[in-house]
């Protein structure tokens, strides 16, 4: 899949093909076992090697009540996601590469007592017809090399597919290869799709019925996703640019931790509430 984006060691802008190549895997069900479907949001889980924990995640969520665009310009709005990602610890965009492409930092909470992660991640997107799609890979920046209380994970590839379903619905899926960097538990994995990707799906769409009333005080009409000349970031040359190769990072083994009861009490919490 990584091949789709890379011409050897050359860190490339993904082309129309790898678009349509991420919407087939995202309506694919060839190799996927579904682990969750209950009030309108589906898992499906794909492993690669059970060993290290690797493998593939697809979440996907009918949405009555919200329309396209909206959903788009919230997987967008660097700075809404602040305010209503519970697991964001710092994000920031470094620079734009094209007019639907840019380069951004991303670290994140993980389960107790597990080390955070973060990512560098080169992000495109397209509207395609009905649909909208935001995809990333991981890349390096020599500026922002790995810190030394975080893991840098890999994103293989991570994105999201939104397609039209009315004037005012949508379906969201959520693909994502993410390598952790480390051998993790099994109980990660099965909170991952049991819990955390349906709870992060939920909150994905809490955020988007509370963006218009919120964007309407944020500078409304500023949306350099959709107007790439409001677009502030300067212009990072694709050579300062390579592919993050996972096996180049500190691998650590965090298979035999165990969850945190704080961890724990959460989740059962959060499923008497659901």
């Amino acid at each position: 899949m990584m091949m789709m984006m890379m011409s050897g060691e050359e860190v490339l802008i993904p082309d129309d093909r790898a678009f349509s190549r991420f919407k087939h895997e995202c309506q694919s069900d060839e190799g996927w076992s579904l682990t969750y479907n209950k009030s309108s949001i589906c898992v499906w889980i794909q492993v690669l090697e059970e060993e290290k924990s690797l493998h593939k995640i697809k979440c996907r969520m009918q949405c009555k009540d919200i329309p396209s665009e909206t959903m788009y310009d919230v997987l967008h709005d660097i700075e809404y996601r602040r305010k209503w990602d519970a697991n964001v610890i710092e994000t920031f965009d470094i620079g734009k590469l094209t007019v639907n492409a840019d380069v951004g930092y991303y670290s994140w909470k993980c389960p107790k007592p597990l080390k955070n992660r973060d990512v560098i991640t080169l992000r495109s997107w397209l509207p395609m017809g009905n649909d909208y799609i935001i995809m990333n890979y991981s890349v390096k920046h020599a500026k922002y090399p790995p810190k030394k209380d975080l893991v840098r994970a890999v994103s293989i590839q991570t994105g999201y597919l939104i397609q039209r379903t009315g004037p005012t619905s949508c379906t969201l899926t959520y693909l994502a290869q993410v390598d952790p960097r480390g051998s993790l538990p099994k109980w990660v994995v099965n909170k991952s799709s049991q819990f955390l990707a349906p709870k992060a799906m939920k909150r994905i769409s809490k955020a988007c019925l509370r963006y218009p009333e919120w964007k309407q005080k944020h500078s409304p009409g500023f949306k350099p996703w959709l107007f790439p000349e409001q677009n502030p970031l300067s212009s990072v040359p694709l050579s300062e640019l390579s592919i993050q190769h996972a096996d180049s990072l500190e691998n650590i083994d965090e298979s035999s931790l165990s969850e945190s009861k704080d961890e724990r009490a959460e989740h059962s919490d959060e499923e008497g509430n659901n």
